[in-house]
């Protein structure tokens, strides 16, 4: 009647929403109310500290609406494929922040481990956890051990260190050796199963 929309914002696609709050801010709520639960679940996978958990979400968030002019709708890249490149993209930044500080975090998320492996330029053998398991059963049990902390439960060498009450530098040789004493188990493996 008055040029206003009947429609409710709760009706908008994510993309009319986060065009639209540029104009009207208030309009960005929406968004907030549809992506909180599943980012803070998506970062709970990546990093223990709940209050680290938080801050990532509402900065992703922030950048997420700062960046609105950057969005372009393109065919197979949705909005939410957008917003969660740059949920990683945060959670990643502050998975860099603790590790330097030499702080214990969680990466339970595939799509974070791969997302590291692409950010970090690491390779990434192609191998699933049981797989991993396999080489680390051949190996002795304090290369085992150091393995499985460092890489797979992602505890930093302070941590190790305080765990097996051995110093850093003591744990980072004995990760260095582990490692060689990995791709030696793995190429026997691979042998085997070439045979």
């Amino acid at each position: 009647m008055f040029g206003l929309s009947t429609d409710s914002p709760r009706d908008f696609s994510d993309e009319e929403l986060l065009s639209r709050s540029r104009v009207e801010p208030w309009l960005f709520t929406f968004i907030v109310e549809r992506y909180e639960a599943p980012f803070v679940r998506k970062v709970r996978g990546i990093i223990r500290d709940e209050r680290d958990v938080e801050e990532v979400v509402q900065d992703a968030f922030v950048k997420i609406y700062v960046k609105a002019d950057s969005f372009t709708p393109q065919p197979g890249a949705s909005f939410s494929s957008w917003a969660y490149r740059i949920l990683l993209n945060t959670a990643f930044t502050r998975y860099q922040k603790l590790r330097k500080e030499g702080e214990r975090f969680l990466s339970t998320d595939p799509e974070f481990m791969e997302f590291i492996a692409v950010e970090e330029n690491l390779t990434v053998v192609n191998m699933d956890r049981d797989g991993i398991e396999r080489v680390l059963a051949r190996l002795p049990g304090g290369f085992a051990e150091v393995l499985r902390l460092h890489y797979l439960e992602r505890w930093s060498h302070r941590d190790i260190g305080e765990s097996l009450g051995e110093n850093e530098g003591t744990v980072k040789a004995r990760i260095h050796r582990a490692k060689a004493a990995f791709r030696k188990a793995l190429k026997g493996r691979e042998a085997e199963t070439l045979l």
